[in-house]
């Protein structure tokens, strides 16, 4: 009976994916009976998955009752559906490990967030090198103890090694809030005390925390909140520390241990060549090599301001820009390559070369803002000394304008928004319902109800948490002048609030985030136009509180597949954030003060402040108003007919799919579609057509022909690869890029065709700037002629 069972996982798989004859399912189909495995009816299948709703990850069809694993294979290739309760997790070594990455990791990240060319350490670099960090902690330290507690608690368990890398990740990223006060003390001369920088970011950073005991009901507990991206994440867990985990599938060949080796140190190795001997592998604009002056084909085919329609890159960074296309299902990513076909393959060459919004003078695709003489807008043109707008100023000057693609991009996140609220009125209200009133127990999931034997995070924890990180919201605001008034702090995380649930089921099973920055500078822009610090810190609060409280979620999911007690998650991850955060800000007012010329374009090491600068663009038009941008009668109006559109389009086709239940349209989703395309610019086709490719090559064609393989390789590749391009990228960066300027090594690899092609062309333009179709001369402008 115990070799049956262990056979009915790749007996739902083969049923599910492969191509087996019908007296092989016959057979499978008899083992099964004998295990007294069940297929289900459409009864049953919402109980059994958790799925109040027609979830395009289930397959209906072939699934089959287990109590012991996961409806998803998904899950069952990549997640132990064993837990063993006195396995040492929340240890001395843990909390020290976590939180010397929580210290080293933000801190490197901030130095070099304000660099061009940058580099960024993730938490994958931490999971790789914790692991024989720990290992020796295990062999060497001795086993003491102090004040009671063990220092060296015996073998280096993996619940250990996933609290570190929690620790590590959750801080990894610059603070958003940061770049408020980079932009303060850069574009508008205000330079405020240690006390309100704290003040500002641990309230943004933390505030989204306190959604967490809300949203893990919802987010966390449910089968059918898969986040795949975790799954990533749990196949090298398991890997590194030899764990058998549910879905095996395949016999025989390469273990996975050693399958991760080999790809791992290939990975890093390769990432040498496009990374450093050859870029132009990188970024394969052969297209634009032909005719490198040629303006039209740039704006097509070019990589760094046009649509990239050369398609080909060799670098798997490129490639995993928007995501590993081995972690996000197939439906969501033909979701978003048919968003992306759509929009910025037909729309915006269209718009472009009918010159719409004047779009023929600036490059086709590009983040800055111009104004009416082709040159980045200077804001500092239009203010007050108080930092407003100066009305007559600005009539003096130009009105704004944006690259085509840029405005699209607007309207899309437009469009995401009220289809996301529409999505989840119509699929999840169910799902939401059932799920608000079901304890953790008595969820149908395996995982769920071994993670029910650990106390849980008590409710009011996340209510003190609220109520200090609101109060010092209140005091960043009311104490220094922001111009913020409280009630539009309160709209803020209003919004944030109202998100965090629609948001975080289309992220769990789509493996895509519906950002809120665009609707939230849009709101504050006609609520408190020329007001641009209150429109940073609206647009942080706004956003960042449902991004943090997502990210806080997904690590709970992490835990809850990992079986770490939700206390020491809490734990881990609030404090983590807290050091990382300080550590952040400390960072970056040395380098204010220390570093020479520090945020001028001239700086002489590269600190440039790059992302300040886009920042500080999108301040722009908090300064100017959404209602001079997008008002009836000014140059971009037609974009709020997309609120219209992304509203009416969920509701189309669920009305098609009630009548066509069985149609591919199950699998349309409107919110993926809006928002997949979110990071153009500056992605271009040269990052979505290869990632859309290889999604369909691993996740459709070799999941559906060769699922015992896909079942036993496809996360651990996934991981293999993303964490030798981490590693390979820090190597180049460290070892042949920063040092000395970059002079050492190969003397001449940097000035070899190879790598001066990519920027010698229209593409890339003078210093970078693009080069537009139609030209000026001198003291010719564009646009219309009153503003």
């Amino acid at each position: 009976m115990a070799d049956i069972q262990s056979e009915v996982p790749h007996y739902q798989n083969a049923r599910l994916m492969s191509q087996e004859s019908s007296q092989d399912e016959k057979i499978l189909d008899e083992k099964a009976a004998e295990a007294g495995v069940v297929p289900l009816d459409d009864d049953n299948i919402a109980e059994l998955a958790g799925a109040h709703f027609d979830d395009p990850n289930l397959d209906k069809e072939h699934i089959v009752a287990l109590d012991d694993e996961s409806p998803y294979p998904e899950v069952r290739s990549a997640v132990a559906n064993t837990d063993d309760f006195e396995m040492p997790c929340n240890t001395f070594r843990a909390w020290t490990l976590g939180l010397v990455w929580a210290i080293i990791i933000p801190g490197l990240n901030q130095f070099f967030f304000f660099r061009f060319p940058s580099v960024t350490i993730t938490a994958i670099v931490a999971q790789l090198l914790t692991f024989p960090v720990g290992r020796a902690w295990a062999a060497y330290v001795p086993r003491w103890r102090v004040w009671g507690v063990e220092i060296n608690p015996g073998i280096f368990t993996v619940k250990e090694h996933v609290l570190i890398t929690i620790m590590a990740n959750v801080g990894s990223q610059s603070a958003y809030a940061t770049g408020i006060i980079a932009v303060q003390r850069v574009y508008y001369n205000q330079i405020y005390n240690f006390d309100y920088q704290w003040f500002v970011v641990m309230s943004t950073q933390l505030i989204g925390f306190s959604i967490g005991g809300i949203a893990r009901r919802f987010l966390v507990a449910p089968p059918s909140m898969i986040w795949p991206t975790n799954l990533v994440n749990c196949a090298l867990f398991n890997t590194l520390h030899s764990q058998y985990y549910a879905g095996v599938g395949q016999r025989g060949g390469l273990s996975r241990e050693r399958f991760f080796l080999y790809v791992f140190l290939g990975s890093v190795l390769w990432y040498f060549v496009p990374g450093y001997l050859f870029g132009a592998l990188s970024f394969f604009s052969w297209v634009v090599w032909i005719k490198p002056n040629n303006t039209t084909i740039a704006q097509l085919f070019g990589y760094y301001h046009g649509m990239g329609m050369s398609i080909l890159t060799f670098d798997w960074n490129q490639i995993t820009l928007i995501g590993s296309p081995l972690a996000t299902p197939w439906w969501a990513e033909a979701n978003i390559f048919a968003g992306f076909v759509f929009f910025f393959w037909f729309l915006v060459p269209v718009l472009y070369f009918t010159n719409t919004w004047f779009g023929l003078y600036m490059p086709i695709s590009s983040r800055i803002s111009y104004d009416n003489q082709m040159q980045t807008y200077n804001v500092t043109r239009i203010l007050t000394p108080e930092s407003t707008i100066d009305l007559e100023a600005y009539r003096n000057y130009s009105p704004l304008f944006l690259s085509t693609t840029f405005a699209i991009a607007y309207g899309l996140s437009f469009a995401s928004i009220t289809a996301t609220l529409t999505h989840a009125l119509l699929y999840f209200r169910k799902q939401i319902w059932v799920q608000s009133r079901r304890a953790l127990h008595e969820q149908p999931d395996i995982h769920a109800r071994l993670m029910s034997r650990y106390p849980q995070v008590p409710e009011w924890w996340y209510a003190v948490l609220f109520v200090a990180m609101f109060v010092l919201g209140i005091i960043s605001i009311e104490v220094w002048p922001t111009q913020m008034p409280v009630w539009a702090f309160i709209l803020a995380l209003a919004i944030s609030f109202t998100y965090v649930i629609p948001i975080g089921m289309i992220q769990a099973i789509t493996n895509q985030q519906v950002g809120l920055n665009v609707i939230t500078e849009l709101v504050i822009g006609y609520a408190l136009p020329g007001r641009p610090v209150a429109m940073m810190m609206f647009k942080t609060w706004g956003y960042i509180t449902m991004a943090q409280a997502l990210t806080f979620t997904s690590d709970f999911k992490l835990g809850h597949y990992m079986k770490i007690p939700p206390r020491a998650m809490f734990w881990g991850q609030v404090v983590a954030t807290v050091i990382a955060g300080t550590v952040q800000l400390g960072v970056q007012a040395w380098m204010f003060t220390n570093i020479k010329d520090f945020c001028s374009p001239s700086q002489k090491d590269g600190f440039i402040c790059p992302s300040t600068e886009v920042f500080g663009t999108a301040s722009i038009i908090g300064v100017i108003g959404p209602k001079l941008q997008f008002s009836k009668g000014q140059t971009y109006y037609p974009l709020l007919f997309f609120f219209l559109v992304g509203a009416a389009a969920p509701a189309i086709t669920w009305s098609l799919n009630k009548k066509y239940p069985n149609s591919f349209l199950k699998y349309v989703n409107f919110p993926v579609i809006f928002n997949g395309t979110g990071i153009i610019p500056p992605a271009t086709a040269l990052n979505f057509v290869p990632w859309a490719f290889v999604g369909f090559i691993f996740q459709y064609v070799i999941r559906r022909r060769h699922f015992s393989w896909w079942t036993k390789y496809n996360y651990v590749l996934s991981a293999a690869l993303d964490s030798g391009v981490a590693v390979g990228i820090i190597l180049v960066f460290f070892c042949l890029q920063f040092p000395k300027n970059g002079t050492i090594g190969l003397t001449n690899v940097q000035a070899w065709w190879g790598n001066t092609v990519i920027i010698k062309n229209a593409d890339y333009g003078v210093a970078g700037g693009g080069t537009p179709v139609r030209g000026l001369a001198p003291g010719q402008t564009f646009g219309p002629k009153t503003w």
